[in-house]
């Protein structure tokens, strides 16, 4: 095996370590504490093996040119439209521009952009959710600005900007609570490991209801696994929340309010309640979340959680543009560390969707 072929997993596998460690320890991350031993150990290993770390170049005359490339899961979502209007604003202000890889949610097609990015040489990347493969995009990491709007894995150490998806759970479920409702449903996207976030959202949401003791009820509905593996259509996340809760009012009884994972369902959910005669709010309350544009539509009043979508995307573009900046300042061997860990507090908007529990006869 060619020096140049080893990697920090090579290095990870030999010293018994994780390949998180490896990157920290070889990258003088200094803010994060290992034994002598474990130090030791990694150095070793690196050195037997000749390994050496991918040294950050930021040419503004590289392949891509001023350029930040943003992993994107869906565009038919307006809260990743959202993020990538903040994302935006500040690569212009910046001088920057701005490519989208549009992963569609396709393993494989984020795994070829991934690897098309050493040749395209950005000089940042930002993903606007959690990424599936996240050992790639650590050892990335090491030559590359990267920051990640979303749930980032404990292993990693990259920027993050994110949102504790638990909380918005449990504020739309303490709301719900506070109006009287029992007996509620909780309609979602596909729950995969590979996409905590959903599942922390929901999590956040039932444990506030189970808090409650026996005689309240949370009934979750999520589509089969295929729809995640399906291109993203412009309706697909509208019409899990029409299909479910389709379904919801033929099989449940006594439902008195029904969440959506984001608006795209809320609005979803609405649609097929109407469909079917309900009065929102007098007979089903309905919520969302993002506080996307739609949601503030009159004819929609849907009651959802803001969380500063668009001021997310700004803080993730302006963390790459200052790593990218002390890049270009510091050209020693060993580079000024900086984990960049910025959260927004959750904030309930109140419409017009939500109410009183309807009392059952």
């Amino acid at each position: 095996m060619g020096k140049n072929k080893v990697t920090s997993s090579d290095v990870a596998k030999a010293a018994g370590v994780s390949q998180a460690t490896v990157s920290m320890v070889l990258n003088k991350k200094y803010n994060v504490s290992f034994s002598k031993e474990t130090v030791e150990k990694v150095e070793q290993a690196a050195s037997k093996l000749g390994y050496k770390v991918p040294r950050r170049r930021i040419r503004k005359d590289s392949k891509g040119g001023k350029l930040i490339v943003v992993f994107c899961p869906t565009l038919t979502n307006p809260y990743y439209v959202m993020l990538l209007q903040g994302i935006e604003e500040v690569a212009k202000e910046n001088g920057y521009g701005v490519f989208v890889c549009n992963t569609q949610r396709d393993l494989k097609l984020e795994d070829q952009y991934l690897k098309m990015m050493k040749s395209i040489q950005p000089m940042g990347i930002i993903y606007t959710s959690s990424p599936s493969f996240c050992r790639q995009v650590d050892e990335l990491s090491a030559s590359i600005p990267i920051v990640i709007i979303g749930n980032r894995d404990e292993t990693m150490s990259v920027d993050t900007v994110e949102l504790n998806n638990t909380k918005p759970g449990r504020l739309m479920a303490r709301h719900l609570l506070e109006l009287g409702h029992r007996k509620v449903a909780f309609v979602t996207t596909p729950l995969l490991k590979r996409l905590p976030a959903r599942i922390k959202r929901v999590d956040g949401f039932v444990g506030e209801f189970e808090g409650m003791g026996p005689g309240y009820q949370v009934i979750i509905k999520s589509p089969d696994e295929r729809w995640n593996e399906q291109m993203p259509s412009i309706d697909s996340e509208y019409r899990m929340g029409y299909d479910m809760t389709k379904e919801l009012i033929r099989d449940e009884k006594g439902i008195t309010a029904i969440v959506g994972l984001d608006d795209m369902i809320a609005v979803g959910i609405m649609d097929a309640l109407l469909e079917a005669k309900y009065k929102i709010p007098a007979d089903i309350s309905v919520m969302g979340c993002d506080n996307t544009l739609i949601s503030s539509l009159q004819g929609v009043s849907l009651t959802t959680l803001e969380h500063f979508v668009v001021l997310k995307g700004r803080d993730a573009c302006d963390i790459v543009v200052k790593k990218i900046a002390s890049l270009n300042t510091y050209n020693s061997e060993i580079q000024p560390t900086s984990i960049y860990h910025v959260e927004y507090e959750p904030k309930l908007i109140i419409r017009g969707s939500t109410s009183y529990a309807k009392i059952r006869s």
